[in-house]
């Protein structure tokens, strides 16, 4: 997701930007400074879709736990506040109970997030915003890079594995069980990549 910083000094708090996307202002909360969020593209939207709907069809009939999109807001840290939206995230049912209902931001930190990398966003912004999501407790973080086809695996330790269409994404010790092909993450490669394309 790509955010760019305001001008506004002011510093500003997740109550005050809860407001602001009631008015139609969309965007994260960094430390307390507004950085608005453009949107990203199709091919953004349907990477988002494919694997949001991969994971949905492994957690939702087990009652594993609760998927949220990008809108929904992460509430990370207080004074001053920061309020993140990765694309998706995954919080276990033992740490949100599943009939847990806030019409602010979500407050408990997932286990998992996904992050589609976006055009403009640098592989040093990716890795940065994939270790601050670390750093806040989230257990496992997918950064999906759409121009390689790949997807970044990063876990608490350090370990960072990059996986290519040939291999297996793989829930771990967060979403025991669920295992996809990084293929089925991107669908078929645009026309002038597939075989025999121009």
């Amino acid at each position: 997701m790509t955010t760019a910083p305001t001008t506004e000094a002011k510093l500003l708090t997740a109550e005050e930007l809860l407001r602001l996307d009631a008015e139609g202002v969309r965007g994260e909360l960094i430390r307390g400074v507004l950085c608005e969020t453009m949107p990203t593209g199709e091919l953004h939207g349907k990477i988002v879709m494919r694997l949001g709907g991969l994971l949905f069809g492994f957690v939702e009939p087990e009652g594993l736990g609760t998927l949220f999109a990008s809108d929904s807001g992460i509430w990370l840290e207080r004074d001053p506040d920061t309020v993140r939206e990765p694309d998706i995230a995954f919080t276990s049912s033992q740490r949100l109970p599943l009939d847990a209902w806030n019409a602010g931001y979500a407050e408990v930190v997932p286990d998992l997030v996904v992050e589609v990398a976006s055009p403009s966003d640098s592989r040093r912004e990716v890795h940065d915003k994939a270790h601050m999501w670390l750093n806040h407790g989230v257990r496992l973080v997918w950064v999906v890079q759409p121009e390689t086809r790949t997807v970044d695996v990063y876990r608490p330790d350090g370990a960072i594995a990059t996986l290519g269409e040939q291999d297996s994404l793989d829930g771990l010790d967060v979403l025991p069980g669920f295992t996809c092909d990084v293929s089925a993450v991107f669908g078929p490669p645009p026309a002038d990549e597939s075989p025999g394309g121009a």
